[in-house]
């Protein structure tokens, strides 16, 4: 198959499955014994595959092109924007999404100290349901730089095994 020879190809994505793999098992054994398997498919995270990706993308170009290749200026220039992008505004709002779900659990705490009277019973009943806990952003949506980073590392390093089963072909 034609797919199988993009050599840059297959390594951003075997980076983005590597790393997407690797998120749950360094979040059990760093963070929480009740992180669920459902982290692989989610963004954010260490490490961040997005920047895996980008960094494989760009050492597979360099090892097939060269250094000095516009192929690699190009994906640099992609990737620095992404690795930046996933810091900056994709963190900011994650966290703005854990913000809104403890601003949600602190309103719902206090609508249960405050009753409600008949009038407010009977305007809730007819009013549609809104689930604000389904409406925030997921907190798992930005990285931190040392996510990134471990991911430029991961990147890196998918590559150069990728090439070693190139080589045996």
């Amino acid at each position: 198959m034609m797919i199988f020879e993009n050599f840059p190809l297959i390594c951003s994505l075997a980076a983005i499955l590597f790393t997407q793999a690797l998120k749950y098992p360094i979040a059990i054994f760093s963070k929480d014994k009740k992180t669920s398997l459902s982290i692989v498919t989610t963004t954010g995270g260490m490490p961040s595959s997005h920047s895996a990706a980008v960094s494989s993308l760009i050492t597979a170009l360099i090892l097939q092109y060269g250094i000095g290749s516009g192929y690699v200026a190009i994906a640099t220039t992609f990737g620095v924007i992404v690795m930046f992008d996933s810091m900056g505004v994709r963190r900011q709002s994650g966290e703005q999404g854990i913000v809104l779900i403890d601003a949600i659990k602190e309103l719902n705490r206090l609508s249960h100290k405050f009753p409600k009277n008949e009038t407010e019973l009977k305007a809730e009943e007819d009013d549609e349901k809104v689930y604000p806990e389904e409406m925030t952003v997921k907190k798992y949506l930005g990285h931190k730089p040392l996510e990134v980073f471990v991911g430029l590392l991961t990147g890196i390093f998918v590559t150069f095994i990728v090439r070693l089963f190139y080589e045996q072909i």
